[in-house]
Parts: structure tokens; sequence; C-alpha cells
């Protein structure tokens, strides 16, 4: 980040900001980003997600302002290209993350989770009986059009997806670009369902991966927002393909008011209703015959006081 501008604007809602070689500190409810260039300050309320690049400095003061303000802070590589780290909020509810247990070892649920996964996708409602194999294949078709469609309209040279991280400088410029729009989008589907207390890891279609529910949700966003804002980028210029490429992520998640709708597609996706979002101060206790029961009180002294004898 050389300058002001790099920094998203402050709106109503910043998706993540992406900072590198500077020091973080405090500042009242916000916290400064300090640099040679100057001093910047980020209302902690209006942030969803810190990406920290190399040289970057925080003090314990200002995670203490950002946790308060359950915002994800994120390690990454130069660009953001790279994830190595997060430390989040804790959610005040548990409950999304027992129903999303509970569809997920469920065989049958979890086969319709995967099919309301790819329907979403779709414009159009799919034939009834389709088998998931069947609905794999019309979901490549889709996205396979969709790069055709935008490779027409942008006249950027399209030879399919291949990059490799270990030689980032070998892929062409859509590539770069596409790895790094990925990257954002799936920094912020983390930092929305660790808001909310999901589980990352937990996925429905993707598998044995910690990001793997972050997976499922990022791709039923990708052809709106990720693949778009890459060739728009590689179409420009291919210098600093990365950077403009995040900056039209940007552009395109507020546009599309993604982190409002991360939340309350993946509810409905879930068939999560009535969520109570505050969780009980004293907790409850597990019971085999009813469920839960109270917490915070002594079951000792009803022992005692029905005991035999």
């Amino acid at each position: 980040m050389s300058s002001l501008r790099s920094i998203p604007k402050i709106r109503d809602s910043i998706s993540y900001v992406y900072v590198e070689r500077c020091r973080i500190e405090q500042d009242a409810k916000a916290i400064a980003v300090l640099q040679e260039q100057g001093r910047y300050v980020i209302p902690c309320a209006s942030l969803t997600t810190l990406m920290l690049g190399p040289g970057s400095v925080i003090t314990h003061a200002a995670i203490k302002n950002l946790a308060d303000s359950s915002c994800s802070v994120q390690w990454v590589g130069e660009d953001g290209l790279r994830f190595y780290a997060k430390g989040s909020h804790p959610s005040s509810s548990v409950e999304r993350l027992y129903h999303q247990a509970k569809l997920w070892a469920d065989p049958v649920q979890h086969l319709a989770v995967v099919r309301r996964m790819y329907l979403f996708r779709f414009a159009e409602p799919l034939e009834e009986g389709l088998t998931l194999q069947q609905i794999r294949g019309l979901e490549g078709v889709r996205v396979r059009t969709t790069y055709s469609r935008l490779r027409k309209e942008t006249g950027v040279e399209w030879k399919g997806r291949d990059y490799k991280l270990s030689k980032w400088e070998d892929s062409d410029p859509i590539n770069r670009a596409l790895s790094a729009a990925n990257a954002c989008l799936y920094s912020v589907c983390q930092a929305a369902l660790h808001a909310v207390g999901y589980s990352t890891a937990l996925g429905f279609i993707h598998t044995g991966k910690p990001l793997s529910f972050v997976y499922d949700v990022a791709d039923l966003y990708k052809t709106e927002t990720t693949i778009p804002a890459a060739f728009e980028a590689a179409s420009e210029s291919p210098m600093n393909v990365e950077s403009r490429t995040r900056q039209l992520c940007r552009e395109k998640f507020i546009e599309q008011q993604l982190m409002q709708r991360i939340v309350e597609d993946v509810d409905t996706i879930l068939g999560l209703k009535n969520i109570k979002e505050e969780a009980d101060p004293v907790g409850r206790l597990w019971d085999d015959k009813r469920g839960s029961v109270d917490g915070g009180q002594s079951y000792g002294e009803d022992m005692q006081e029905g005991g035999s004898g």
C-alpha cells in the first residue's frame, strides 16, 4: 500500500482492507495505519476483515479494538495472494454451528444441501430428477460459458484455468487475476461465516480442508463478482493486474452488497430460521433425556434433598 487511495473508501461497510509495511495502533474506537506517507484512521465498526501483508506490525490495543468490533484479522502474503493465519472474535451464538453440523452428518440432509447449493447458482430452475453428477456437469457448462462470454466481451486471451503458486510469474495475467480475486472472495466469505458462528471446515460440496465451507459459499458468487473483475483487470493492463483486480473486487462486493447477502443466503440454503443471535450468558448442559438443561446451578443439592436414607 503506497497511498491513501489504496485503502477502500469508508462507506456503509468495508469488505476488507489490505495493508503492508506499516504500523497499526489503536485510535479511540478505530485503528490508525502509520506509514512514511502519512497516518490513516479506519473505524473498526465499519470494517469486516483486515488483511495484514508483509512488514505489518500491530499493537495489542489495536487487536482488542478489532476484536470488540467482530473484525477478522488475517495474515497474508504480499498483495493478499497467500493466506497464513487468522484471528477472529468468537460468535456469541453456537446455534448456526449446531445446525450446520447436524445437516453435515446426516447423508440425506447433506445431499439436499449440496443440491440447493448448486441450484442457487442457476437463474432458471433445473429439471426434476437430475442426478448430482448431471448437475455438476451443468455447473461446469455454466462456468465455461461465463469464461467464454467474458473472453469475447473483454478481448482477453483465455487458454483455461492454469496456475501454480510456486511459479506465480509464469502464469498469464488472467490466471493471476483470477487467483487474486478468489483470495479476496475467500477472505470475505470466511469473515462473514466466522462472524455468525458457522464452521469453515464443515463443507458440503468441498471436503477435507479447513476452509471447505468457505469454498462452498464463495462458489455461489464467483460468476457475478470475481470472474468479471479478473477479466476486466486483465483487459486493462498486464501490469499490476493483482492490485487492480483487488480494487475491482472491492467495488463489486459493495455493488452486490455481498457482506449483507452471504449470511442470509447461507441461512436460507441450510434452512435455518428464527436464529437467536445472543447466546445464553450461563450456558446449558447436555441431557440424554431432555436434550439440554439449565446450567449455572448445583444439581448436587437436588440429589442430597431427594437421597435415600
